[in-house]
């Protein structure tokens, strides 16, 4: 898990996708690689998901592919079977949680209170997705809640963009984010692959800029 977590640390922000065509997944990854971000989180939004995953681990075996917003224990499988790297969760479900650590398979689970995250820990969990971040308070509140949880890890989703990102990045407690403002379905649905590289380098950019 440690391994992964510093992939995800140094890739800085995690595009979160909801894509509707898988077969727009391959062109969608190349983009996102050449743009300097080898990394998506693919959401159980749409029937698309699995396959998309699929066609990326496929076509690319060192892309990191979190298969996001999985809300059952089937969708833990099917984001298995495809070829995911991770589970990531909207909120924090007790089934959802426990049958990917049976499995022994990564899961970032969604949390945005103390109580959820004393739940996180009570799985042995320190790596959470914060969300919605933005609506929750961003990093004031990442700060507030981070200070009795030091142990506490977090990646900011929803609300994240290019003009927060640094803020977010800049936090100690914040490990990573998922932004979407780079792959918006419309791009991916118009087939704008070349826009889409153009902000994922102006992301990756700003994140080599914070880390010098």
């Amino acid at each position: 898990m440690e391994k992964l977590i510093n992939s995800m640390a140094n890739i800085g922000v995690i595009p979160v996708i909801k894509i509707d065509d898988a077969s727009k997944a391959v062109p969608l990854a190349r983009a996102l690689k050449t743009g300097g971000i080898p990394a998506a989180e693919i959401t159980f939004r749409t029937e698309a998901a699995a396959d998309a995953i699929k066609a990326i681990a496929d076509n690319f075996p060192d892309f990191l592919i979190a298969a996001g917003t999985v809300l059952t224990p089937l969708q833990v499988d099917k984001a298995i079977d495809a070829g995911a790297t991770l589970i990531v969760t909207p909120g924090f479900n007790p089934k959802v949680v426990e049958y990917s650590i049976s499995k022994k398979y990564p899961i970032i689970p969604g949390v945005c209170t103390p109580a959820e995250i004393e739940n996180a820990m009570n799985y042995g969990l320190k790596y959470l997705k914060f969300f919605p971040a933005e609506a929750m308070g961003g990093v004031k509140t990442i700060k507030a809640i981070s200070a009795p949880y030091s142990m506490i890890r977090f990646m900011p989703t929803g609300g994240v963009n290019k003009s927060n990102l640094a803020d977010y990045l800049s936090e100690k407690a914040v490990f990573c984010c998922g932004g979407s403002w780079m792959v918006s379905a419309s791009l991916i649905n118009e087939d704008k692959f070349d826009e889409i590289k153009q902000m994922t380098r102006e992301a990756a950019d700003l994140v080599k800029e914070l880390k010098k």
